[in-house]
């Protein structure tokens, strides 16, 4: 028993610091790869009535329901336009199993933590800069780090 904490200790200490980029639009962002399940290419999405607009619709994965957002809609602004690069990012929350739609997947950068800091503030719209947990610096490009978890909250009117 002792040995396997060790083992999820080391994995831990590994995934650490790692980041997966993607586009929406044009602007580059990060997500922690813990999270990441699987990237996979766009496949029919059946729609669901009565959700918020930023929910694509669901897709079924190799026998699980996974419901889509729309990470162009869910910040506020265009829906994502289907190209050869646009895929969905499957992510594992908690036991809860969710895919973003995005224009197109980067790279996994190596964020040291001195090299993140938090957004800075702004007068501006505060909800859009509620998805935004941190920003990174990685060979001197900014990356703005999403909060999954403000991401996926379902609930709440202009979420």
């Amino acid at each position: 028993m002792h040995d396997m904490m060790g083992m999820n200790m080391m994995v831990e200490d590994v995934m650490r610091g790692k980041y997966l980029t993607f586009l929406i639009g044009d602007v580059s962002y990060g997500i922690e790869i813990n999270y990441i399940r699987e990237i996979i290419s766009v496949q029919d999405i059946t729609l669901i009535p009565h959700t918020h607009m930023y929910v694509k619709g669901i897709i079924n994965l190799r026998g699980t329901v996974v419901p889509v957002i729309d990470m162009g809609m869910r910040f506020g602004g265009n829906e994502i336009i289907y190209t050869e690069q646009t895929c969905i990012i499957v992510f594992n929350m908690d036991e809860m199993i969710v895919g973003i739609l995005v224009d197109g997947v980067q790279d996994v950068l190596d964020i040291a933590d001195e090299d993140i800091q938090d957004p800075p503030k702004t007068t501006g719209n505060a909800i859009k800069n509620n998805f935004i947990k941190a920003v990174g610096v990685a060979a001197g490009e900014v990356k703005q780090l999403i909060d999954v978890y403000t991401v996926f909250e379902m609930g709440g009117e202009g979420q």
